[in-house]
């Protein structure tokens, strides 16, 4: 059995398909002239049969796969030669089959070629073909001729190293010519388009090396296209391409959607910045003021005298101004004009529709989009702040969104296909084996006369297990490492067990090496060690110094010794078959060898090398071995993945390099005066890969700036965007792969290693004895005589509870005890209705709604089986809460307990009654106080209650706003503000009251929306504190009001709840993310500590070059000491602090080139950085970003998405971020927008003329002449730019015309043929607006109105008429269905806006009281800083998308007296100096960073997850009540009377127009012969016998399913009773046969008649010449 598994195992191919031809196992049989005559046979015979046999190939026999072991050992006269197909499949097409020695299949064409397949030149092209060594050469040839092409400079020999590779590819050719054939169809050498590509390149290579004319350009750049070689030749490679061009295939919607939403948006950019970019702030001369006004208008002569022009302190361009009052506004002496050229070189604008949609998709792909953001807020005004929202944020997270959902569904898809093709295929196998087992036993007997009749069928059944299990032997002994001789040294010099004494001293060193307080010790040496690592720095004390260096060689030989004792423990092969332990060994090493190379200088490396003692505390981790292990298995699963995207980035350095690095030399004095390159260019390989490295990164456009100036845009937009796009779409599959492994990871349980559990072990031990020894110490303490604690108890119960609370309490437990088969929180009638008073029973206080969902976030089940509802709590039915504040209400968990406990005490202690007289007594006191705690119940429940504190939270919260620095200029706001935080203080400490009364100090403080409740309003009385006081700290946590604004709404409650549970398990997988990034940020500090410092020349802001400065000293040294500092990066490696934040702005790839830069220019310690003196150090962030950021990226996206899908199961597939309301308002929602016809139709008018109109506007085809009006417009609006011809702008107002006059003609024939109805439809409703925009529009100009509206603006109203293209049923439907998960998404999408605007509210209050007045530099200016809330708004806007904070932060770094004025006086208040707090900043902006990042992953996941589900229950074999409902709606167009009847010829067009899944794709006429529908008279079928035959088809026949079509037709007919009088007298399939029999019957009779005709006819010939001969004889 042993060996079937194996052959199993062994034979099932990584990816077979699902539908296959399984044939039997046959003999392998050479291919003979005899096999082409019976093939022809064969496919001669097909041809004359009606019916075709519905095979699909063999996945287990493909080409390039390996022949499976059923097939038994491959004879050497088999090898090489032409063998016939064994798969069914291609036995009748022609095609014979080949194996090389390693059982590979390959394929050929046996007819159609230029040669037989008996010719011996072809047999030897094709034994050359399918020889191993054949393809080792070439892919040598290719991976030698790829390290050639990355080489700028080439050997003496190097050409002819090229002739003899082209010599090799041509030779390669030829063989693959001969042996495949000249033709295009399968397995011919046409036919696969990687030979199309061979032969094209090598063809060109010929031309262009023989040919006079020089084609050295093309020709370098083309054959830049043989690195694409390596994919054919890597059968995994190509197979993943396959992949990858399926999934493109899925993603051509998305695509397509994509480019509509830029084209719309770019012509939105057109209508209102064209032209805005190219104002400025311009000098106004005194005099000639006539030319300046000229200057101001239309004139395309523009000045360009760039030293009129106003700039900024450092911008290298001028500063730009508009015209509105939000806008930027002119100094002093300068006008704002539109003059000279755009920004950046003129390439950012929105002149024309070309380079709107350029800025349109750097705002998309989100690259330095804070520059571009300012310059439109700076021209334009703050308020197109929303078109950057719009774009930045909600279009390019949608866009993405569905991209990745796409990529996630096809990948699953892959990997599900996969999984059940193995499993076919195992399943197939094996009874394949079994068969052979049972065949083998019963021809055992004739088995040698088989062999002796058929020499060249080697396979038999006893062969193909003998060989399977020769196979699995062989195959375990290729498993062993070492040979046999290797394994006898390991047992006699490895395996210490020879002296006995040894042997005890082996036993006693291992106890002590596995004891778990061993493993704790090492555990706290690591982290010690990691401690000392991280304490380096720049600059170090001698003492510190010698601190670390002691600390390093006690570590050391602490790990050398742990090393040394468990060899000993564990023996060398033991020691060594772990992988810690060799792990562990290594680490040794190094060490010691840093200890023994510490004074050679530039072995730098060893140092490094410490830090993977990090890493030795994964040992001790269950969570990164964990993570380790799933990283691993992926790595190894997608290799070729990996593979293939290394092979782009290869091949995209190299085009880079042959198509502009020439470029860049030739015209770099478009760049550089002084002809330097830059940092970023392709003159090299290096420098061209790290620039397609940075592309990928997301930071493209400066680059592109670049090559538009050195190569022009014809050469560089091409090449860029084949990077980004071929690019991210391979890393974005990359990425859903690696995080689909490790969300499935976390799903499935692991076993910890035995280090892990002696942790816990000891863990648990200490734990024991610091518990033992506390429960003694107490007892000794509180030694008191059992008798005194009853007694005590006894007086405390009677004192604290009434007789009625005690018997009730008893009562309640019998009743519990009987009724334990209810459910726990059922409350009684009586109970949930009565609040009044009795005397005889003790009263019980209900508590507010939902008060208690914070601590039992998942206990909704238990919450919704109260007798209460969601509204009330169960309410502790006896306590002490009827004279004091405490213990009103608990949980159900805590009653149990209480009800079960008090009992005992009672039980315990000496139980007294009290007299009737103090029960009296009691009663009286606890009814007053009953009542107050009712009335304050009532108040606090109140929904008039809850919306006036909702009111007046938003009212403090909004209130925060207007405290800017411009509010001490605002005296009567000020005053307001100040009584109005006095009012806001009372209510909430009155509403803090309240709730105390109603529910008892316990319920309050249990409750986590009440404890940030109590801290708001500690908030609140510590700033009337601070107020009076005049102190600044407690005035500036004011901010923390706004928290209070989560516990008021539940729908910022329900998002809180989710995210904590999606994103505090992953908080484990953080710390070994955390863990990566300190390893990195100690190499940053040893590699780059002390070495960003610079001198600066304060006159140009620029560094001194090396010759004039080299060292600090001579920094010193020049003249102006004091003016040349030595100054540090602001962002360095000095400390690991500093490398943590360093390392996060490269993460977010911001001011990371300022980093890079920096890290590269590096020479030394004390030493003047020099230009890309160490360019090497680029390497460094590039494994950062790989190992660092990208990998445990995928880790955390993966858990959290476990975590989501994990919680989304427990609520039953319901959306976590939705309340229970908008549950039911998404199934609604959901219903609404499939109802296509929700709205009444419009009835047929009467009068004939409207009739006819109807008729017209109703049709397709006027709807697509809409569409296409529509279209030429928007084209019209496209070839428009800022500086036309006067022909232009009158050929565009005659087209605007044009359209205007069709657009109404539309409207006039609506509003005629719908009459009053056409306002019924809000589609026809924009519709005429757009109408009355577009004459009104006209009718402005006419009238000398200019101004009134923008012509601008209403072209982009008379452009909304484009979103009919989306409409549902009018525009492409995979845009419908793209669109819906947006839509049914908005729930959600308005919850979480929420949660972020608030975060983003409280932050910008933040922002305001403590960076108001930093000195504006860098991303801090006029249009982002902190002055006002609104310009706090912008800035976090920005940090959300992760854009320009590291400029924000460079600003407020400046906290010294040479970069700041800290006695600065800000006019119009008290505060003093422009300074910054370097520490706050830093807390600020990665607090928020983090919170937005988890918030706005956690919304992807949401949208993605969202569409996936779409398109499972699109894919999956079950009905919604969508699909029944789209069903009847296609069925009213079908019988628009309502009959339930439709005729039976229309059955097929009914069909074939329904949805998926019902529908059925013509031509189906066979499939619905085959339902045997019953018909009645008439031939006519009804609705639910379609309906149910049609629901059979999808969901297959189950018992469940069957009961469930039952239930459906019996509410049918009960719904719609005549049924019953239209009996069925046919079915579909009888009436076929009738129809069939009828045509056979017929052609029979007119056979018959043709014969009786033609029997007549010969009857009567033959009289007729009777009678001639007769007549003849007689006239004779």
């Amino acid at each position: 059995m042993l060996c079937k598994v194996c052959v199993v195992r062994l034979c099932i191919p990584p990816g077979a398909k699902l539908k296959m031809a399984s044939p039997e196992p046959k003999g392998l049989a050479l291919f003979t002239r005899e096999s082409l005559e019976l093939m022809e046979q064969r496919i001669a015979k097909k041809h004359n049969e009606e019916q075709e046999e519905d095979l699909k190939p063999n996945t287990d026999l493909e080409v390039g796969k390996e022949l499976p072991l059923v097939y038994g050992n491959l004879p050497k006269g088999m090898v090489s030669e032409p063998l016939e197909d064994v798969d069914p499949y291609y036995q009748n097409k022609n095609t014979f089959m080949v194996l090389n020695k390693k059982r590979k299949i390959f394929r050929f064409n046996a007819t159609w070629c230029t040669l037989s397949p008996f010719n011996s030149i072809r047999r030897a092209t094709v034994k050359i073909l399918v020889h191993p060594l054949f393809r080792l050469l070439i892919l040598i040839s290719v991976l030698v001729d790829c390290i050639f092409m990355s080489l700028i400079k080439w050997p003496k020999w190097g050409p002819e190293l090229q002739i003899t590779l082209l010599a090799i590819y041509t030779f390669e050719i030829l063989v693959k010519l001969i042996a495949r054939g000249i033709w295009t169809g399968s397995f011919y050498f046409f036919g696969d388009p990687w030979n199309w590509l061979d032969f094209s390149v090598t063809l060109f290579e010929h031309i262009t090396i023989y040919s006079p004319l020089n084609f050295i350009p093309i020709f370098r750049v083309a054959r830049s296209l043989r690195i694409l070689k390596i994919i054919p030749l890597n059968e995994g490679v190509k197979s993943y391409v396959g992949i990858l061009l399926r999934c493109l295939k899925k993603l051509t919607g998305i695509i397509v959607l994509t480019l509509f939403f830029l084209i719309v948006f770019s012509l939105i950019g057109m209508g209102f910045f064209m032209g805005n970019l190219k104002h400025k702030c311009f000098r106004w001369p005194q005099e000639n003021e006539t030319e300046i006004l000229h200057n101001r208008t239309r004139n395309p002569c523009y000045t360009r005298e760039t030293e009129n022009y106003y700039y900024l302190e450092g911008e290298r361009f001028a500063l730009l101004c508009g015209n509105r009052s939000d806008a930027s506004q002119c100094p002093e002496g300068y006008a704002c004009i539109k003059a000279g050229m755009n920004p950046d070189n003129g390439y950012t604008n929105f002149d024309n529709f070309g380079w709107a949609l350029l800025a349109l998709l750097r705002l998309a792909t989100q690259d330095y989009p804070e520059a571009l953001y300012h310059q439109i807020l700076y021209a334009s005004g703050k308020v197109y702040m929303i078109f950057f929202i719009i774009i930045s944020f909600w279009f390019a997270f949608y866009m993405a969104s569905l991209f990745l959902g796409i990529l996630a569904m096809s990948y699953e898809e892959e990997k599900r296909t996969a999984a059940e093709k193995t499993k076919k295929s195992e399943t197939e196998f094996q009874h394949t084996l079994l068969q052979e087992e049972n065949e083998a036993a019963e021809t055992k007997t004739t088995q040698i006369e088989m062999k002796k009749r058929s020499p060249t069928s080697m396979i038999t059944s006893l062969d193909m297990l003998d060989d399977a299990i020769r196979h699995e032997e062989e195959h375990k002994k290729s498993q062993k490492r070492c040979p046999l001789c290797w394994y006898k040294f390991a047992k006699i010099f490895l395996i210490w067990n020879c002296s006995p004494c040894w042997v005890k001293l082996k036993e006693f060193v291992h106890v002590i090496m596995m004891n778990p307080f061993t493993d704790l010790f090492l555990t706290i040496c690591i982290i010690l060690n990691i401690c000392f690592l991280a304490m380096e720095c720049y600059p170090l004390s001698e003492t510190t110094l010698n601190v670390l260096v002691f600390g390093n060689l006690v570590f050391i030989g602490i790990f050398t010794t742990e090393m040394i004792l468990k060899i000993i423990a564990m023996h060398p092969y033991g020691y060594f078959q772990v992988g810690w332990n060799i792990y562990d060994s290594v680490i040794v090493f190094l060490g010691l060898a840093d200890l023994f190379l510490a004074n050679v200088h530039g072995l730098i490396a060893f140092r490094l090398f410490s830090v993977l003692r990090i890493f030795k505390l994964g040992k001790y981790w269950p969570t990164f071995e964990i993570l380790k292990l799933t990283l691993i298995k992926s790595l190894v699963a997608l290799s070729d993945l990996i593979l293939l995207l290394f092979t782009f980035l290869f091949f995209s350095a190299v085009v880079g390099t042959m198509l502009l690095g020439f470029s860049y030399k030739a015209h770099i004095y478009n760049l550089d005066k002084d002809c330097q390159l830059p940092r970023w260019h392709m003159t090299d390989f290096f420098h061209s890969f790290l620039n397609v490295f940075r592309v990928l990164c997301g930071e493209w456009i400066e680059t592109l700036w670049d090559c538009f100036d050195i190569a022009g845009q014809f050469s560089c937009v091409p090449f860029y965007m084949m990077v980004i796009l071929i690019g991210n779409f391979l890393l974005f599959y990359l990425f859903l792969a690696l995080v689909s492994s490790f969300s499935s990871c976390y799903a499935t349980a692991h076993a910890e290693n035995e280090e892990a559990k002696n942790l816990q072990r000891a863990m648990a031990r200490i734990k024991k004895g610091i518990c033992y020894v506390l429960s003694k110490m107490l007892c000794k303490r509180l030694n008191v005589p059992k008798d005194t604690v009853d007694n005590v108890n006894v007086k405390e119960n009677i004192s604290d509870h009434t007789l009625s609370e005690l018997s009730n309490a008893e009562d309640a437990l019998k009743d519990k005890g009987k009724s334990s088969g209810t459910e726990k929180t059922t409350v009684t009638e009586n109970e949930s209705q009565s609040l009044i008073p009795s005397p005889s029973a003790s009263e019980t206080v209900p508590i507010a709604s939902g008060e208690s969902d914070i601590e039992n976030l998942d206990n909704k089940e238990i919450q919704s089986k109260s007798g209460f509802g969601s509204s009330k709590e169960k309410v502790k039915p006896s306590s002490s809460s009827e004279c004091s504040t405490v213990d009103i209400a608990i949980s159900e968990e805590e009653e149990m307990i209480h009800e079960h406990e008090k009992p005992k005490r009672l039980k315990n202690s000496n139980e007294r009654r009290s007299s009737p007289g103090q029960i009296s007594r009691e009663s009286k006191r606890g009814k007053i106080w009953r009542n107050i705690r009712k009335t304050c119940c009532k108040i606090v429940e109140n929904s008039f209650f809850k919306c006036f504190i909702g009111l007046v939270t938003l009212l403090s919260t909004g209130a925060l706003a207007f405290e800017d620095i411009y509010i001490n200029q605002r005296k009567t706001i000020k005053i307001l503000l100040e009584y109005a935080d006095m009012i806001f203080t009372y209510i909430f400490i009155l509403e803090m009251l309240l709730k105390w009364m109603a529910y008892g100090f316990k319920a309050y403080f249990t409750n986590g929306w009440h404890r940030l409740d109590f801290m708001v309003v500690i908030v609140f009385c510590l700033n009337l504190i601070g107020k009076s006081q005049e102190q600044k700290l407690l005035m500036s946590i004011k901010f923390l009001r706004a928290l209070r604004v989560l516990s008021q709404f539940e729908r910022m409650k329900v998002v809180v709840r989710a995210l904590m549970k999606t994103t505090l398990p992953a908080w484990n997988v953080l710390l070994v993310c955390l863990m990566i990034w300190l390893a990195y940020s100690i190499i940053g500090v040893n590699l780059f500590a002390g070495k960003f410092y610079e001198c600066i020349d304060p006159t140009s802001g620029e560094r001194f070059p090396t010759y004039e400065v080299s060292n600090e000293t001579e920094c010193a040294s020049l003249l102006f000491n004091e003016s040349m500092p030595w100054e540090n990066a602001k962002l360095n490696f000095d400390n690991v602090g500093n490398g943590f934040l360093s390392l996060l702005q490269v993460a977010t790839f911001n001011g990371w080139i300022d980093i890079m830069n920096s890290a590269v220019d590096s020479t030394g310690v004390d030493m003047q950085p020099d230009f890309e003196a160490n360019v090497y150090m680029y390497c460094y962030f590039i494994g950062f970003i790989i190992i660092g950021l990208f990998l445990p990226l995928t880790m955390l996206v993966g858990i959290i998405l476990a975590n989501f899908n994990k919680h989304k199961i427990k609520q039953g597939g319901s959306n976590i971020f939705l309340t229970e309301k908008q549950e039911k308002q998404y199934l609604a929602l959901k219903k609404l927008i499939y109802e296509e016809d929700s709205q009444k139709t419009i009835p047929h008018p009467r009068n004939k003329f409207q009739r006819i109109v109807f008729d017209l506007v109703t049709s397709q085809a006027f709807n697509i002449i809409i569409m296409v009006l529509i279209c030429f417009q928007a084209i019209t609006l496209m070839i428009q730019s800022d500086e036309q011809s006067s022909q232009m702008d009158t050929a565009v107002i005659w087209l605007q015309l044009l359209f205007v006059i069709l657009y109404t003609g539309e409207c006039v024939l609506k509003l005629i043929a719908f009459r009053c109805n056409y306002f019924t439809s809000g589609w026809n409703i924009l519709d005429f607006i757009v109408v009355i925009f577009s004459i009104i529009g006209l009718l402005l100009p006419q009238l000398g109105e200019y101004y009134f509206v923008s012509p601008s603006v209403l072209q982009l109203i008379v452009l909304s008429r484009i979103v009919h293209i989306l409409r549902p049923g009018r525009g492409p439907k995979v845009f419908h269905e793209l669109l819906l998960p947006l839509v049914l998404f908005l729930p959600t999408l308005l919850n979480i806006s929420l949660l972020i605007f608030l975060v983003m509210f409280i932050y910008a209050i933040f922002g305001m009281y403590n960076f108001a007045y930093v000195k504006k530099e860098a991303g801090i200016n006029d249009v982002s800083n902190f002055e006002t809330f609104g310009s706090s708004m912008l800035c976090l806007f920005q940090v959300t998308i992760f854009a320009g904070w590291d400029g924000m932060l460079n600003a407020i770094f400046n906290s010294k007296w040479s970069d700041c004025d800290p006695d600065k006086i800000n006019p119009g208040t008290q505060v003093r100096g422009d300074c910054g707090n370097p520490i706050v900043g830093i807390i600020y902006f990665v607090s928020y960073i983090l919170l937005a990042w988890l918030i706005i992953v956690n919304m992807y996941i949401a949208l993605i997850m969202e569409f996936v589900n779409i398109g499972s229950k699109k894919r999956a074999k079950t009905l919604s009540e969508d699909d029944f409902r789209k069903f009847f709606q296609v069925w009213k167009r079908f019988d628009p009377e309502g009959t339930q009847y439709i005729d039976s010829s229309k059955l097929s067009d009914f069909a074939a127009a329904l949805d998926a899944p019902l529908f059925m794709a013509k031509p189906n006429k066979g499939q619905l012969v085959a339902m045997d529908l019953p018909m009645a008279v008439g031939d006519r079928i009804h609705c639910l016998d379609i309906l149910l035959a049609f629901t059979k088809r999808v969901v297959g026949k189950d018992v469940r399913m069957e009961k469930l079509l039952s239930e459906m037709e019996s509410g049918f007919i009960l719904a719609n009773p005549f049924k019953i009088t239209y009996e069925p007298i046919t079915t579909t399939l009888k009436r076929k046969q009738e129809a069939v029999s009828a045509t056979i019957i017929q052609r029979a009779y007119k056979s018959y008649r043709l014969r009786q005709s033609d029997k007549k006819t010969s009857d009567i010939h033959m009289i007729d010449d009777d009678r001639e001969a007769q007549a003849t004889k007689e006239d004779a």
